[in-house]
């Protein structure tokens, strides 16, 4: 088996507890280089909990978590850009000095990272706010800045956490083309949305989580026709529903 055949993101009989509350139960799927994945499911079905999982940030009750066939340590040497659904920079500190820090973190000289920052932050009209602290930038600035710090350096592994939550139409189409532009790089991008048309224009293959297991897996085509053709927010809405269903079902016979 080659190396490009080979996934790069592994996740075997992946268990995960909170004390009594089992999150994730007996999970497993992979993720192809290359190909950009939707993480997908309602708040509470375990997608942040997978991704901290899978970098360590948690330890896993049960199973394998791996990135290149072993579990991820930051010294791994595989590129990785995080942008967690819980933003966070230094916004006591001006625009340009903290995607300079964070580009040097990543290996990169300090003019060519401000040189990528600079042509970053006209890219996304946000040059002349290059000085500016970051608390004085609106909420959408800051997730574009912190878009930035994410992509620096071109990492091969993109997790991208609900990255266009708050974001107008046109500012969602520019990092929507971001994105695809890091896709045809080979970078794999895991991408955690609600937002059903991204997923249709983004992602290679799916997986819909409910109740810490996988509901649907898959490419998106496959899916529609295991459903009789449905779109992906009528399988989100028929897969979610049927608990909807249950539960009231329940409450009447109570």
């Amino acid at each position: 088996m080659t190396k490009k055949s080979t996934p790069l993101v592994t996740i075997n009989d992946f268990s995960m507890a909170f004390g009594n509350t089992l999150v994730i139960d007996n999970l497993s799927f992979d993720i192809k280089r290359g190909e950009t994945f939707g993480l997908l499911g309602s708040n509470g079905s375990g997608k942040t909990t997978i991704i901290r999982a899978l970098l360590g940030i948690y330890q896993p009750t049960s199973g394998d978590l791996l990135i290149n066939g072993k579990p991820y340590q930051v010294d791994s040497g595989i590129k990785l850009g995080y942008l967690p659904e819980e933003r966070g920079l230094y916004k006591k500190e001006s625009v340009i000095s903290i995607m300079t820090y964070f580009g040097r973190l990543k290996g990169m000289s300090k003019d060519d990272a401000i040189s990528w920052s600079n042509n970053y932050l006209k890219r996304v009209d946000l040059l002349d706010k290059a000085n500016t602290r970051l608390d004085k930038l609106s909420g959408g600035q800051q997730q574009k800045v912190q878009l930035g710090v994410t992509i620096m350096n071109n990492p091969e592994l993109l997790i991208l956490d609900e990255p266009t939550k708050g974001f107008d139409p046109v500012n969602r189409r520019l990092l929507m083309t971001i994105i695809e532009e890091h896709q045809a790089t080979g970078a794999t991008v895991i991408f955690v949305t609600h937002q059903m048309e991204e997923v249709e224009r983004l992602c290679d293959r799916i997986i819909l989580l409910k109740d810490g297991q996988g509901s649907a897996y898959g490419t998106i085509p496959d899916i529609k026709k295991k459903f009789n053709g449905a779109s992906l927010d009528d399988i989100f809405v028929k897969i979610y529903g049927e608990q909807d269903e249950m539960n009231d079902s329940e409450r009447s016979n109570a």
